[in-house]
């Protein structure tokens, strides 16, 4: 699986984690149901924030950053600051379904354990994959999104998989990316990651490090130009630093200015969407003290912290773009991976 390093190029000036992915911050796992055939090129990717999230909540914040989506879940996470269901992302039309199969997952993990569930919160993200799948089919239900939570991993693929398998980026082909920055306070070490469902953007702002590479592969495709920025790009954030709901939020926020690097403006038929999350706290569901202390960073020094989610979801869709593939939609449109253009980045 390339990444945008493999082509020799570093975004960024923070060191990265390990796995150079979301899954740095301990505890953190995704997997993916990928559903490629000749009408269809979808599926779903599962965040998953700790083993039983739903018992155990995460301090969480949501930021909007234009709203042409259909997500699910997330007035109850800007409302209360926490978030009780893994994070599920997968195509516009199938948002229902993919609620449906979090609520049953859910539901029957209660159940084996003698608990009820009486109201639950799925967060569900989406970007429209209908030019390369026959979105209208709804082919992502319980048997996928079950498959998706219980192979998740640490390690996890990244281009055309999961939600992404469908997905157009820059007008090249998009889909899953993934990122992470490391900053060290106080002598402790903590992570900082991003994963980014890639769909929006056009080919003339395409800036890959200050390379401007999109008007040379318009000349050799020689295709027509998409007239608007529109698609959608869902961000998950995570970390393990101590924030508050409303800390975690201006994190979020910073993101935008990864999509900007990249050279997305935001368009209005875009779908720009940050959804963040802490593991730092448990919220733990039984929890009924009137009062409860939970440690929370320093507000004068977060600027790192701005730094480091902006660098992560840059790099996110560049190795979104890396990893992907060149990929025949159900009509017969044609949408080429990156790689095809190596030469452009050197």
């Amino acid at each position: 699986m390339p990444t945008i390093r493999d082509y020799g190029l570093v975004p960024g000036h923070l060191p990265a984690g390990p796995r150079n992915a979301i899954t740095d911050v301990p505890g953190v796992r995704v997997g993916h149901t990928t559903v490629h055939t000749a009408t269809h090129h979808t599926g779903v990717t599962v965040i998953l924030p700790r083993p039983d999230v739903y018992t155990h909540r995460c301090t969480a914040a949501a930021h909007v950053i234009n709203g042409f989506g259909k997500t699910a879940g997330l007035v109850q996470i800007q409302e209360l600051g926490q978030l009780e269901s893994p994070i599920a992302l997968t195509n516009t039309l199938n948002v229902g379904q993919v609620w449906d199969a979090l609520v049953q997952y859910t539901a029957d993990a209660c159940e084996a354990r003698g608990d009820r569930l009486r109201s639950f919160n799925p967060v569900v993200g989406e970007c429209n994959d209908g030019t390369l799948s026959d979105i209208t089919h709804r082919v992502i239900g319980r048997r996928e999104v079950y498959h998706a939570i219980e192979t998740a991993s640490a390690d996890f693929e990244q281009g055309c998989v999961g939600a992404g398998a469908g997905m157009i980026c820059h007008e090249l082909k998009g889909g899953i990316g993934s990122a992470s920055r490391m900053i060290t306070v106080g002598g402790r070490d903590f992570c900082i990651g991003v994963l980014a469902l890639c769909n929006h953007g056009q080919l003339s702002e395409l800036n890959i490090l200050g390379r401007c590479v999109g008007a040379e592969i318009r000349r050799r495709i020689q295709g027509e130009p998409r007239p608007e920025d529109k698609g959608s790009c869902i961000l998950v954030l995570a970390t393990d630093l101590p924030l508050s709901s409303r800390q975690l939020g201006r994190v979020c926020r910073r993101c935008a200015a990864g999509l900007a690097r990249v050279g997305s403006y935001w368009g209005h038929g875009s779908g720009d969407i940050t959804i963040g999350f802490t593991t730092a706290h448990d919220i733990h569901r039984g929890e009924n003290a009137e009062i409860a202390t939970r440690a929370v960073f320093n507000e004068d020094k977060m600027d790192p912290l701005f730094l480091a989610a902006a660098e992560a979801a840059e790099e996110s869709v560049l190795n979104a773009l890396a990893a992907a593939t060149t990929t025949v939609g159900y009509d017969g449109t044609v949408c080429h991976a990156l790689s095809e253009f190596a030469d452009l980045l050197g």
